[in-house]
């Protein structure tokens, strides 16, 4: 099993096969989905087709979206990600964007902009990127805040399917600071 970060709370590991439960139970509940493009889960297999996509892009990218785990119950919270877009987004391609998703309960606790450092610091630090986007739908206040607590800033908006959402971008020179 690759760890890819730590945090005094947090580790950052691949999703493994055994992720599926907690994993389902987060990508079935319907808040969870509240300001994605994507519906909830219906089944299992739908996860098990995720951690399997997933765990190619391991292969393919070297980076993806990475289990966070609580390292004082072992416990699945969620995940984080650097993922390689490749497609055109608000102007840019074959750019690095910074993502999370957390189990309902893990929500206001600090984790997810914890996840997101950590993700940033791989990032620079381990990648050596020269920079890292990410977006958020411009009404979801907390997404919006963990991207300003973890060094991003916000400069601007655009629409992605059909939905207004904020553009963050943050520099190695930034990150640094």
């Amino acid at each position: 099993m690759k760890i890819f970060a730590e945090t005094n709370r947090l580790i950052l590991r691949e999703i493994l096969p055994m992720d599926i439960d907690e994993y389902f139970e987060l990508d079935a509940d319907p808040d969870v989905h509240l300001y994605l493009t994507s519906q909830p889960v219906q089944n299992k297999q739908q996860i098990a087709d995720s951690i399997q996509f997933i765990r190619q892009q391991y292969i393919d990218n070297g980076i993806g979206r990475w289990a966070v785990i609580d390292k004082r119950t072992n416990a699945f919270m969620g995940w984080a990600e650097l993922k390689l877009i490749a497609e055109l987004t608000n102007n840019h391609i074959n750019f690095l964007d910074l993502g999370y998703r957390l189990i309902k309960k893990y929500w206001g606790q600090g984790f997810a902009t914890e996840a997101a450092q950590a993700s940033l610091t791989y990032a620079f630090d381990v990648l050596q990127a020269p920079e890292v986007f990410a977006h958020a739908h411009a009404e979801n206040i907390g997404s919006n805040k963990v991207l300003s607590k973890a060094g991003l800033t916000l400069t601007g908006s655009f629409v992605h399917h059909g939905i207004k959402c904020n553009w963050y971008r943050i520099d190695r020179k930034d990150f640094q600071r």
